[in-house]
């Protein structure tokens, strides 16, 4: 369970819509009957914790630039603390109930916390302004086919000669970790401990290829929607 979701009980406050009926519903800790049993589902689920950066100087300056650049310092330099419980509890009362409905809130300790876009700029603190309707240039891309040039991509996050894995209809697919330059190992590793946590760390998934190659080449990527997304998407998951 990414421990990115354990800042969201800082979040500033949200929706002012009623709070939930007076039940006795673990003590007024879960939205309703079906959110109490979600906490129970889901309590043993493991945790990944965020990564804080710490680079030398004089080690790696384009990566501490660009995260300079992006105005990205408090994806690197995560809270050392957080409670396990909460963070499940906050999971527990995202999920969504209702077929087609996007709730971006969930309900902690008595306080409704969203986790919509708007929300989690102002957390990081606004990395990337945008005008009401803009997209970011990543998010743009992302949605038109073909906009990302693999051999591009390989050519850039991959070390001299390397490649993407190929599936049999010969489509790349992933970048193994060991075919990956220095740089792109270290994007790596901030992306799936602090930005879309994974607990696959031995490759990258051509869409994360993508992201990273985003990264590397400065377009435009507003984080805040990128992790709004997967927080939405993970308290949505059916257990396995």
């Amino acid at each position: 369970l990414p421990s990115k979701r354990s800042r969201k009980d800082a979040t500033e406050e949200g929706s002012s819509a009623a709070q939930p009926a007076d039940t006795d519903f673990g003590r007024h800790r879960f939205r309703s009957a079906e959110h109490q049993q979600r906490f129970e589902t889901i309590k043993g689920w493991s945790f990944l914790r965020e990564r804080q950066v710490q680079l030398s100087d004089d080690k790696f300056l384009d990566f501490q630039e660009e995260i300079g650049r992006r105005c990205w310092a408090p994806l690197v330099t995560p809270v050392a603390k957080f409670n396990p419980e909460i963070v499940m509890e906050f999971y527990a009362n995202a999920w969504p109930t209702e077929e087609g409905a996007q709730d971006m809130r969930s309900w902690v300790r008595g306080q409704w916390i969203p986790f919509d876009t708007d929300a989690l700029s102002q957390f990081l603190g606004h990395p990337l302004i945008l005008e009401e309707g803009q997209q970011c240039e990543f998010f743009q891309r992302r949605s038109q086919f073909s906009s990302f040039d693999e051999e591009a991509i390989a050519k850039l996050l991959c070390i001299l000669g390397q490649d993407f894995t190929w599936t049999a209809a010969r489509r790349r697919v992933r970048i193994m970790h060991t075919n990956m330059t220095t740089l792109t190992q270290i994007w790596m590793t901030l992306l799936l401990s602090n930005i879309l946590p994974s607990d696959h760390t031995s490759d990258l998934p051509l869409p994360k290829c993508q992201l990273a190659y985003a990264i590397l080449t400065q377009v435009s990527i507003h984080v805040a929607q990128l992790i709004a997304d997967a927080i939405y998407q993970f308290a949505g998951t059916v257990p396995t």
